[in-house]
């Protein structure tokens, strides 16, 4: 019995090892092979940079880039600020108001990018809206708006229901007991909220495509252009790499501050037995 159930939970890893080593295969190929010189990916022609040192070359894929972060981070803190505020807002409010909004937010969740993409166009168009960076970080809240508040919401159902009207109790004004008192409880919320929505921003390309200004073009809308004619620049590939590596800094980093909160929490609940 003993032996199966080793068996079992070797089996399990495995799989799970498994499922991993198919997700993250690819993006291992792309990273490895941004460390050489090779124009086709699957040559390798030595170790080098000159990928990274042509990357900061190209400026048209450079602007691109900037673009790119500006977009995300622009929508990743405003979403974060809303989404933030909602679920504060759904959360203290009555449940005839409540459920509703609820139902209204998984709406973005389910449905499909083209959908909300034509939507917003349509819209715009009917209000003789010039596309601008605007319509472009309207269509980024829409997407990333959601997500923000379905991670800050369970951070307020695990927090003390109490822990707010004890602090008006003990004299704290509204706000003072929201910045000092609610949000340190939800910040790993807050910050995996940010997290999503900036990787959303990030890897948009639909509503970018149908809201973006002409002249206005991100890494994905890029791309999309210069395959149409030519082959993919192999300095994509740093630049993969690059968003890859930002992403993975932003992951760890959550990680860490998660499992150091937990750690003194635990700490803080034995000291006082």
């Amino acid at each position: 019995m003993v032996r199966w159930e080793r068996f079992k939970k070797i089996l399990a890893k495995t799989y799970i090892y498994l499922v991993l080593l198919l997700m993250y295969a690819p993006i291992l190929v792309l990273v490895v092979y941004s460390f050489t010189d090779s124009d086709q990916l699957g040559i390798w022609n030595g170790f080098s940079f000159k990928l990274y040192v042509d990357l900061f070359k190209n400026e048209s894929l450079m602007d691109a880039f900037g673009n790119t972060l500006l977009i995300a981070v622009v929508s990743g803190i405003v979403s974060t600020i809303l989404g933030t505020l909602g679920a504060i807002g759904v959360f203290y409010s009555e449940k005839r108001f409540r459920q509703p909004v609820e139902t209204m937010t998984q709406l973005p969740v389910v449905n499909a990018e083209i959908v909300m993409a034509l939507s917003l166009a349509i819209l715009f168009k009917v209000l003789n809206t010039r596309y601008s960076f605007l319509t472009l970080l309207v269509g980024h809240l829409v997407l990333t708006v959601a997500f923000v508040y379905l991670n800050v919401k369970p951070k307020l159902m695990q927090m003390d229901p109490f822990i707010y009207e004890a602090a008006l109790d003990l004299g704290a004004s509204p706000r003072y007991a929201l910045f000092k008192v609610v949000l340190p409880e939800i910040l790993p919320g807050i910050f995996s909220g940010f997290l999503i929505s900036l990787t959303l921003s990030l890897d948009d390309f639909v509503i970018t495509q149908y809201l973006k200004e002409p002249s206005f073009e991100t890494v994905s809308t890029y791309i999309q252009k210069i395959v149409a004619k030519h082959p993919i620049p192999p300095e994509v590939r740093a630049l993969s790499t690059i968003l890859f590596a930002i992403v993975l800094v932003f992951v760890l980093a959550i990680t860490f501050y998660n499992n150091n909160k937990a750690i003194k929490l635990l700490k803080a609940r034995r000291g006082r037995r």
